[in-house]
């Protein structure tokens, strides 16, 4: 069995704002607002979260190959 990471490096894609981050075990995020510029992200079509779209690491879900809530 493979281990589920939980940080994730969130990346913004309009400032590059990069920022550590625990992903949630329980749900999904469909939105992060960057500490720097402020913008709303949200997951990239065919993502199911904004760690799948902007992060270092998918989503646990993903990670477990399991259906992500998305």
């Amino acid at each position: 069995m493979n281990t589920v990471i939980l940080k994730s490096i969130l990346t913004c894609p309009h400032c590059n704002f990069a920022k550590q981050e625990i992903m949630p075990t329980d749900s999904c995020q469909f939105y992060y607002e960057c500490d720097n510029c402020k913008a709303l992200l949200r997951p990239n079509p065919g993502d199911c979260c904004v760690f799948c779209s902007f992060g270092s690491v998918l989503c646990p879900p993903i990670q477990a190959q399991k259906q992500c809530c998305g």
